[in-house]
Parts: C-alpha cells; structure tokens; sequence
C-alpha cells in the first residue's frame, strides 16, 4: 500500500504538467490577453503598455509564457492576477473559504441524508415509499441545478420566504454577535444549499438502492439469514458494508471536486466563491489566476480519487494494491 501511494503521488506531476500545457495554450487561442482592455483608456501611455508586457513576458511567444509560469510554479508561485492587481495565492485565499463553506455543508448534508434513505429504499423494494423517494431520485438528478436554483429564487420573493437574495452575508455583519453572524450566514446559504443538496442526494440515493439491492441478491446474504442472523445484523453488518464501495469511489470524485463544484450555482445565486472568480478571469483573459484555479482543482481531483483508493481498501479486505 505504502509503495501505491507513493506512485501515485509521483503520477501527479505528469499529469499536471499535461493539464496546465494544454489548459495555458488553449487560453492562448482567445484574442487579446489580460491588458488589451487598458489600451483603451486614454491615460495609458504606449510606454506604460510596453513595459508591462515585457515585466510580465507577455511580449514573448506562448511557450516562453508557459515556461516561466511552470518554473514559478514549482517555486509555489501562482503568477500575478491582471484583474485583481495581486498574487494568484492571495486572491484564491480571499474566496476560498467562502467555496468550502458551502461544498463541505452541502456534501455533508448530502450524505447523512442519502445513504441511510438509499438503504431504507432498497429494503423496502417496490413500496409506496420507494417508489416515491425513486421519483424524487429523478427529479433530482433530472432537474439543472441552475434552474432549480432560479425556481427558488423566484418562490423566495414572491412568496416572501425572507431568505436573502445574492451575497454571503449582510451589509452590518460586522456589527453582529458571534450568534447573530451564524444565522445570518445561515440564511445566506440556506438557498445554496439547498441546490447542491438536493441533487446530490438524489444520486447518491439511486446509487445505494441499486447497490444494495445487487449485494442482497448474492448467496452470502442469503446464508446468514439461514443462520438466523437477524435482519437489522444482514442489512448493516454484511450488506451495506460491501454495497458502499461505489460510494466511496464517487465521494473520490466529490472529494476533487470540492471546490469547482459549486461554480455554477455560485455563479447564479451570486455567492461569492471561486467558482464566480474563475468566470470573472476567464472573461478578463486573466491566464495565470485561471492556470492557478485549473492547478488547485487538478491536485484536489488527484488526491480524491487517491483517498477513494486508499478507503475502499480499508474497507474491502479483498482488495490490495501490490
């Protein structure tokens, strides 16, 4: 296991090298870069432009750029943000918390909520509430997430819900109590939330019922009812532990994408996360705080998937990595 982990992470290296190449020239392929927007302005002066460029290589060809910025890069230099006027590590900090936040509640939620309602629905196989809680499963993974955040949006003003619209918290939050700050920052992701819950939970849901439902159909279950084990012990002790191993490869997956996830429903709801910062760069041309959010996702990704690996054989006596 020690020598898999450790290949592993040496693959990462590689692998980001490809990923930052092929992100960095296709960015490359848009016109213009981050300061063609200020030659518009009539106070910038040809010489202000020129120097610049050559402070920033913007002057060089795309291959001297990406050189640079991979030699920065493995000294833990991001590179500098054109729109922010700023380090790519301290503008990612400033909204990086405000990402997690709502990923990690969100995905919490999720999964306290979507494995035991898998389990109950795979039980109770054909019931009236299996068959309702499989609609809902559709529904949920059917249903955009964009949209459904719209729909909510549009309930909440028109019926007068009083959650607020846009932002992360109110305008006098300073003022508040260390109390006053957790509701107020409650009701600021209740809506949020409440869309990243919903559709993760309805596919973790049918993931679960349809793994349980296989596990108990296999002899070994039926051989401990045949002892007389009792159901609750055949359910939780024997069947969920091996029905859960899907599970944990998608929490792999969920895992790196912890904090782009969320990019689409930040962006609609106005929650100020990394998801609205890296739409706000792309805009701008702003190359080295996109590269800086394409790196961070890609190491994340990485190490979901290599924690998905590591759980599954801690789970699953029968597999090992030799």
């Amino acid at each position: 296991m020690f020598r898999y982990i450790v290949r592993r992470i040496l693959y990462i290296f590689p692998m980001l090298l490809g990923i930052s190449s092929l992100s960095f020239f296709i960015m490359q392929l848009a016109p213009g870069d981050a300061l063609t927007t200020m030659q518009l302005s009539p106070d910038v002066s040809v010489e202000l432009m020129e120097t610049l460029r050559a402070r920033f290589w913007l002057d060089r060809p795309a291959h001297m750029q990406y050189i640079k910025w991979i030699t920065q890069l493995f000294r833990g230099d991001l590179g500098y943000s054109f729109l922010w006027h700023a380090s790519v590590s301290w503008v990612i900090k400033q909204r990086l918390f405000n990402s997690l936040i709502l990923t990690v509640t969100s995905t919490a939620i999720a999964w306290l909520l979507a494995v035991p309602i898998g389990i109950h629905s795979a039980v109770n196989q054909y019931s009236w509430s299996d068959k309702l809680l499989t609609f809902f499963a559709f529904m949920g993974v059917s249903l955009p997430g964009w949209f459904f955040g719209l729909l909510l949006l549009y309930f909440n003003v028109t019926r007068g819900w009083g959650f607020p619209v846009g932002g992360m918290t109110s305008i006098d939050f300073a003022d508040f109590t260390f109390w006053e700050k957790v509701v107020d920052l409650s009701r600021h992701m209740f809506i949020p939330i409440i869309v990243l819950s919903t559709r993760t939970v309805a596919s973790l849901l049918r993931y679960m019922r349809s793994s349980l439902l296989d596990v108990l159909r296999q002899d070994y279950v039926t051989t401990a009812r045949a002892k007389g084990l009792s159901e609750r012990v055949v359910i939780y002790k024997h069947a969920v532990r091996n029905a859960i191993n899907p599970l944990i490869t998608i929490f792999g997956f969920q895992l790196g994408g912890i904090l782009g996830g969320a990019a689409l429903t930040e962006i609609v709801l106005n929650w100020p996360g990394i998801g609205s910062l890296m739409l706000n760069a792309v805009r701008g041309l702003d190359y080295y705080l996109v590269m800086g959010n394409l790196i961070i996702g890609g190491v994340m990704l990485i190490l979901g998937n290599l924690t998905a690996d590591i759980l599954l054989a801690l789970s699953d006596p029968r597999i090992r990595y030799e």
